[in-house]
């Protein structure tokens, strides 16, 4: 009987089969080498046909490949299905840790870099920017390692799936270190958007929850990393005036109870146990949901988030909450951080699905001055983006037609591309 998947909220059932999970390599090599058509799955975290395929699924949660540190390189070289949350336990119990972590743990390292998914702070750049190599399956089942000098390597790290099947990602490491997280509570929009820089610059990672009604920023979460036992709190500076030290631990959307958030309160912690919002051993976010995310250049960020108010109306109802963090730039050729600094501005839908995306129009006009990209994973406007005043993709992109090149060049037969990729361009 075939395995019937759906995206991780449920939004997007796949399509394609037979679905087969290899333990090996060595098995992954054998599926690619005698299917057609090709697609890998990770957590399956995505909330449309990004992964979807005609043909075979290759879904890696039984990957057996073998988490090795190499100190001397300061990296780390892990199987491609292994969740961010699960890596991250083994390298803080070897005294090792990443430079940043997203706002769930539960993510599949190959997909998320994939996608060029982050985390946030004004001087972190997204998960994607820490790969130093990959293995990776292609179209005829052979079997392809690039290394940190390789000249594919920028073009095939956010590569959407359409290079072959990761099977092993290489990591930069750093020393593992501590982290506390304070929480306030109704920053005044004036506050936020007159000293945006400094708020945003204020800890290691910063994130603003609103839902785009009244005067106030709902929450601002800050993370600060710890240096030594001598670390206290930062105080409260000009960028907080008027805010409220939050009155307990809270969870990002309103009302919903906190016990899935990682530690606040200001009490240091391992890294892995403070950068996500979300503890790896709960649901992830809020479960029933949908997702969408634009990244917008630092510079414009503050007329972008205006913009974003002006259309609140139109945005809050189908809304459970929206997040505002930075990203520092990159090279990767089709990340949402390439060539400059971005701020990521993020909507947790409600899982309507026809409403949501009567109102991705309205966002993408809102945003088309600023040269927003679309996070792959989540959804956006699709192909009549450009029939309603957003920018066409290729647009946003420099490197683009290289991307092209390098999926059609090595992969000519198009046993890894798929509708989402032939969508957008991306494949003939």
């Amino acid at each position: 009987m075939t395995d019937v998947l759906t995206t991780w909220a449920g939004s997007h059932t796949f399509r394609g089969g037979p679905v087969v999970h290899p333990a090996t390599v060595a098995e992954v090599t054998e599926v690619v080498a005698g299917a057609r058509h090709v697609r890998a799955l990770g957590s399956r975290h995505s909330f449309h046909d990004l992964a979807d395929s005609p043909g075979t699924l290759v879904v890696l949660d039984r990957l057996e490949v073998p988490t090795v540190v190499d100190p001397d390189a300061g990296t780390v070289t892990v199987g491609a299905g292994v969740r961010y949350g699960e890596l991250a336990r083994d390298l803080h119990a070897a005294g090792w840790a990443l430079h940043t972590m997203a706002s769930l743990p539960h993510i599949a390292v190959a997909g998320t870099v994939a996608t060029a998914t982050h985390g946030s702070g004004d001087t972190a750049p997204n998960l994607s920017a820490a790969v130093r190599g990959l293995e990776l399956v292609g179209a005829g089942g052979e079997i392809r390692t690039l290394g940190p000098d390789d000249p594919e390597l920028a073009g095939s790290v956010v590569a959407l799936g359409g290079l072959g099947v990761v099977t092993r990602v290489t990591l930069a490491v750093q020393p593992t270190y501590d982290v506390a997280q304070e929480v306030w509570v109704d920053l005044p929009w004036t506050t936020a958007l007159d000293r945006f820089a400094a708020l945003m610059s204020s800890a290691y990672s910063v994130s603003l929850f609103t839902d785009w009604r009244g005067g106030t920023v709902g929450q601002v979460w800050r993370k600060h990393r710890v240096d030594d036992d001598a670390w206290t709190l930062p105080a409260a500076g000009d960028e907080l005036a008027g805010a409220r030290p939050a009155p307990g631990p809270q969870h990002p959307v309103p009302g919903v109870d906190p016990a899935a958030c990682t530690t606040q309160g200001a009490a240091p912690g391992p890294w892995h146990e403070r950068l996500p919002h979300f503890r790896l051993d709960f649901t992830p976010s809020n479960g029933a949901e949908l997702q969408s995310e634009w990244l917008v250049p630092r510079a414009h960020a503050v007329a972008a988030i205006e913009a974003l108010r002006g259309i609140g109306h139109l945005t809050s109802p189908v809304l459970l909450v929206s997040e505002i963090r930075s990203i520092a730039a990159d090279d990767l050729w089709l990340s949402g951080a390439y060539g400059g600094d971005r701020v990521g501005l993020h909507f947790t839908w409600l899982p309507r699905r026809a409403e949501v995306e009567a109102v991705l129009p309205a966002v993408e006009r809102a945003l088309a001055p600023f040269g927003a990209r679309p996070h792959w994973g989540k959804l956006f406007a699709d192909e009549h983006r450009t029939a309603h005043g957003g920018t066409a993709l290729h647009e946003l992109y420099p490197r683009w037609d290289d991307q092209v090149a390098l999926l059609t060049g090595r992969d000519p037969e198009g046993v890894f591309a798929n509708d989402f990729l032939v969508r957008h361009g991306l494949r003939g």
